[in-house]
């Protein structure tokens, strides 16, 4: 569908761009979602944004929306239980489904279908509450909660002295955590645009480690399209990330992040279905090297809710 055929179909409709949320990632949800609103307005489209909290059913019936852009990172809106909700509603959305949604934001279950997709990933743990601890055999790890995204409650432990301080932090996040193996070398990420990968970025953060002020603070990080890599990890890595987008049945859009080591191998690190909309965002950043605007990128996105209608309300 071209940009003119997606307006002319959603012309007729009123857009609810839904962001904020009660996530550890709320603020970087609202920068997600007022830039993803500003787009709309400018097209003069009929659209308008709801912040969404425990009353988000209210709202969205007040609002009277016709279709919903999902910007919500983290809990809520990478986990498929928003997705669930709007369907119960007959509201389309745009992205990834309930399933794909659920299993890309489990760490656990995640990297235990790239493991049985023959797909490289570190070896891990997974630890509940209450559970006993293995021992670690092998340090550094990186400790890391289940549920959350943006690098939120992550360690990177280097001896058995941080490992309990590590754990302690982690489950101030979630019930689950996993124990992951550290994997050094070159971080790269991969967008995924309706199942075709988009140019691979390389990251390289100001301290050493892609954290959450990297992330979203300007001058933290710095981005280089393409990455710096072989040719062949080029290949390798474009053809990982469509091949995650297809085995974890993502719609439209999804960013798989990846480590290459020292010997060259590639390994995936997560999956994220709702990938960053701000002015530092990787996502928005890979589309422009492919030649997207942020506009196009928005309305590609936004396609997918066009045909996202099993339980639309006619």
């Amino acid at each position: 569908m071209t940009e003119i055929e997606i307006l002319k179909k959603i012309n007729n409709k009123k857009i609810g761009v839904l962001y904020g949320g009660i996530s550890s990632e709320r603020k970087i949800s609202i920068r997600s979602g007022e830039a993803v609103l500003n787009v709309l307005k400018k097209l003069k489209l009929n659209v308008c944004g709801i912040d969404v909290d425990k009353n988000v059913v209210e709202k969205i019936k007040t609002a009277k929306i016709n279709v919903a852009y999902i910007v919500l990172h983290g809990s809520m809106g990478e986990d498929g239980t928003v997705q669930g909700m709007l369907e119960i509603m007959g509201i389309p959305y745009t992205g990834c489904g309930v399933l794909s949604s659920a299993i890309s934001m489990d760490k656990n279950v995640s990297k235990c279908l790239l493991k049985y997709s023959n797909i490289s990933t570190p070896k891990w743990n997974s630890l509940k509450k209450l559970e006993r601890l293995h021992k670690i055999k092998e340090y550094p790890v990186v400790v890391k909660p289940t549920l959350q995204g943006s690098t939120i409650g992550i360690t990177i432990v280097k001896n058995v002295s941080q490992l309990d301080d590590a754990i302690k932090k982690a489950f101030k996040y979630d019930e689950e955590i996993i124990i992951e193996k550290f994997v050094a070398g070159k971080e790269i990420t991969v967008g995924v645009l309706n199942g075709k990968a988009l140019p691979v970025v390389e990251i390289i953060p100001k301290g050493g480690f892609y954290d959450f002020k990297s992330k979203y603070q300007k001058g933290q990080s710095k981005h280089i399209i393409p990455a710096r890599i072989s040719e062949q990890n080029y290949n390798i890595a474009q053809n990982i990330a469509e091949r995650v987008y297809k085995i974890f049945k993502c719609k439209a859009i999804c960013r798989v992040d990846m480590i290459i080591d020292k010997n060259s191998k590639v390994w995936v690190l997560e999956n994220n279905t709702i990938p960053g909309m701000t002015d530092t965002s990787l996502l928005p950043e890979e589309s422009k090297a492919a030649g997207f605007s942020f506009e196009n990128l928005v309305l590609r996105i936004l396609e997918s809710a066009l045909t996202h209608n099993r339980y639309e309300n006619e």
